[in-house]
């Protein structure tokens, strides 16, 4: 597996403890070693908000993606602090046949489960991003019924097709609205991943 690893820093990130460049690489490049994989690039921003997608290193990154495998980050906010940007970008590596890692939330899109559980928060995401206060219920229950609103070209987990549309799977939508109270609740994404699993939960393919 060949790893691209990614780093940046932000103005209000310097003087936080763990979020200087050279620790960030130092930990990302360990990481790669104990799981075996290739570094195929180091790519830096450092003074660069992580809610703007303006940045040289990340637009290098991907201009540069027949080169890896898998995108490793420190954390999830190191990539991306804008939940619609994230969602598009994960749209794009599933789009082009990549993985990515988060290396504190240990948690990564180079398992079934994990995907499954990214999946639904790119969903969240995207809904979250569109609706606001009340109008989020309102809304998921309009895109379910139009059978329209969903990432990604595969039947998403909670739902089924029934004559070309949406259908909400009840069984499949407990284990939606379970992933997201967990979320929401300050639950990790490994900790989410690894009740699935205990619980017996398979995933949708």
């Amino acid at each position: 597996m060949r790893a691209a690893i990614y780093a940046r820093v932000s103005t209000e990130d310097q003087a936080r403890e763990g979020y200087s460049i050279p620790a960030q690489l130092k930990r990302l490049r360990a990481y790669c070693k104990a799981k075996g994989w290739a570094v195929a690039g180091e790519f830096v921003d450092d003074g660069y908000s992580g809610r703007n997608i303006d940045r040289p290193a990340y637009r290098r990154m991907f201009e540069q993606r027949e080169d890896w495998d898998v995108l490793l980050v420190l954390k999830m906010d190191r990539i991306h602090r804008n939940s619609r940007n994230f969602a598009q970008m994960m749209d794009s590596i599933g789009a082009w046949g990549k993985q990515f890692s988060s290396m504190q939330e240990k948690f990564d899109t180079t398992t079934a489960m994990g995907r499954c559980v990214m999946d639904t928060i790119q969903r969240i995401a995207q809904l979250e991003s569109e609706q606001i206060g009340e109008r989020v219920k309102l809304g998921m229950t309009q895109k379910a019924k139009k059978g329209s609103g969903y990432l990604g070209s595969g039947v998403p987990f909670g739902y089924s097709i029934i004559d070309r549309n949406l259908v909400v799977e009840d069984e499949e939508a407990e284990t939606v609205r379970y992933i997201y109270r967990a979320y929401i609740c300050g639950h990790s994404l490994e900790e989410i991943a690894r009740q699935l699993n205990d619980r017996g939960i398979p995933t949708k393919h």
